[in-house]
């Protein structure tokens, strides 16, 4: 990235970016055909900006836009079961305005809080391929540079090995790759830190893999987190 871009204007160039041709297609195909409940509904179809506090201090990173989520709506999480999941927990701890994130325009806001992905496309089965997660690492990495962010939460493994691929080239960190797991926590050398979580996909939450209450505590520790810094 030359230079340092604004909040704004990264989430500009985050939806004009052309870098994989394999995923515009399959969002673009997806807003076409759409899913029947949605038949009435203007799909997004295209790279999904950025969501959130323009000076949040936690950053919560996900994998990617559901196919009929965010890839609808245009809206990190919003409009699937996930993002129910995700914004009750952010709702339960403060950090969401409301429990509930149904579209663009829906009144949510979040406090102190922002939402990016691993990948800002849909991809194909929820599996991007390593060149194009490489492809969003600038987006991820200038990311870091728009917000004073202080605590991470990664939500999976892909989540989770984005923070810690970046914090390397960054020379946050250093030394083995730490274990993913719910709950999972580990300072960077620059006295962020980094909290891993179970994604909130129904494969989890059908499950009961991940719970409410596990989701919430990893909120109310990020949150306990911010206040003691």
């Amino acid at each position: 990235m030359a230079r340092r871009l604004s909040w704004n204007g990264l989430n500009r160039r985050i939806c004009k970016c052309d870098r994989c041709p394999r995923l515009l297609e399959h969002c673009q195909n997806i807003a076409e055909t759409k899913r029947r409940a949605y038949q009435d509904d203007d799909y997004w179809g295209g790279p999904v900006p950025n969501f959130g506090d323009s000076q949040a201090e936690l950053l919560i990173v996900g994998l990617a836009p559901g196919a009929h989520g965010a890839n609808r709506t245009g809206r990190m999480f919003t409009g699937d079961r996930s993002g129910d999941w995700l914004f009750h927990a952010l709702h339960n701890t403060g950090f969401a305005s409301q429990p509930e994130s149904t579209s663009r325009d829906d009144g949510l806001v979040l406090r102190n809080c922002a939402i990016t992905g691993a990948c800002h496309c849909a991809p194909p089965d929820n599996k991007p391929t390593n060149e194009e997660l490489a492809n969003c690492h600038e987006w991820f990495d200038a990311t870091f540079d728009a917000l004073p962010v202080k605590v991470i939460v990664a939500l999976g493994q892909i989540g989770w090995r984005a923070v810690i691929d970046l914090a390397r080239d960054r020379g946050w960190y250093e030394g083995r790759l730490p274990k993913f797991g719910h709950g999972a926590e580990f300072e960077l050398t620059d006295g962020r830190r980094v909290i891993g979580s179970f994604h909130p996909s129904q494969q989890n939450t059908f499950t009961k893999r991940l719970t409410e209450p596990m989701l919430d505590a990893v909120f109310e520790r990020a949150r306990e987190l911010l206040a003691n810094q």
